[in-house]
């Protein structure tokens, strides 16, 4: 006998209710997904907001414990039943697996690079210095503060929207946001230059979303769920995560990280920051996919114990690498 979401007996779901943020990138990025699992199952899929708790505060990321705060919420609604699936930018999630749920399904990644987002068509570049340029981002400040000192990096929340609108005000000359974000809102015109991955490494698993569930979900659900998801997506975003959780390294930690596939290759490669920019470590491995059973996690083992032993632990603030 099949069993509802909460373990007692129950048909096959009719309706799957797909909780997510209720800001609109997360509601953009949700529908995306709704879309193709209704398509999958041929069922009606709704959509569930809800408030988080790192939606309700104004305090900064780092003094919330970074971005994991926004998956309580989501992963407190799935565990009691009020949804089916829910949905989380993958960066945003903690690397420690949750009890009694799962990610059952990874879409194909979008865009992973950083933009910035400048009045009259500035580059971080052209910027005059004492420029003042924002972000809510550990890794991003610090970046910033590497290449250009000169800056005044501001400590920003709020959604997309009222980001931009600062640099449009005259508040800000420049912030800087998510390639994939803005594209999900149609907002790519915004964009003054993208940073490119291999000078400045993103969030480990930026512009990749999760489907998480309960660890046995509904026949019907897992199916749709499995139906959107992209292998090549899940080695590279694993080989990322992967990464931060040998390290001990929660979202507050100024850590960039870009693994590709290529020619039968995982490549990987990874950059701790010091706060204040002055100071970096990087690492790089590659595997071939054939010659290890779990390359995603072997290739990021070789990255991190590499970072350790050049001194990662010393760069960031204590708590943040173990």
């Amino acid at each position: 006998m099949q069993t509802d979401r909460r373990g007692a007996a129950a048909v096959t779901v009719e309706l799957i209710r797909l909780g997510t943020r209720a800001s609109a990138l997360a509601m953009a990025q949700s529908q995306t997904v709704a879309d193709s699992l209704a398509k999958a199952s041929g069922l009606p899929v709704e959509l569930v907001p809800i408030t988080t708790e790192g939606d309700r505060s104004k305090q900064s990321l780092s003094t919330l414990g970074g971005t994991g705060v926004f998956a309580i919420g989501l992963r407190e609604a799935l565990r009691d039943g009020r949804c089916d699936v829910v949905v989380h930018s993958l960066k945003d999630l903690p690397t420690a697996p949750a009890e009694g749920l799962m990610i059952a399904g990874i879409p194909k990644r979008a865009d992973a690079r950083d933009a910035v987002c400048a009045r009259d068509g500035m580059t971080l570049d052209t910027l005059p210095p004492g420029a003042t340029v924002g972000t809510g981002s550990p890794r991003r400040a610090a970046q910033l503060r590497r290449r250009r000192p000169d800056l005044e990096v501001v400590d920003i929340r709020g959604n997309v929207d009222t980001r931009l609108g600062k640099v449009a005000s005259g508040d800000l000359d420049a912030v800087m946001l998510a390639a994939a974000g803005l594209a999900r809102l149609g907002r790519l015109e915004a964009v003054t230059e993208f940073c490119t991955l291999d000078g400045w490494p993103t969030a480990p698993g930026q512009g990749a979303l999760a489907i998480e569930t309960v660890a046995k979900p509904d026949r019907v659900v897992r199916s749709a769920v499995a139906s959107i998801e992209h292998r090549p997506t899940r080695l590279t975003v694993t080989a990322e995560r992967e990464v931060l959780r040998i390290l001990e390294a929660g979202c507050a930690a100024p850590i960039g990280a870009h693994a590709l596939l290529d020619d039968g290759l995982i490549f990987l490669s990874a950059r701790v920051y010091s706060p204040d920019g002055t100071e970096h470590i990087t690492s790089a491995h590659a595997l071939y996919l054939d010659d290890d059973p779990r390359p995603a996690e072997t290739v990021a083992a070789h990255v991190a114990r590499e970072l350790l032993s050049l001194g990662a632990g010393e760069l960031v603030p204590a708590g943040s690498i173990s």
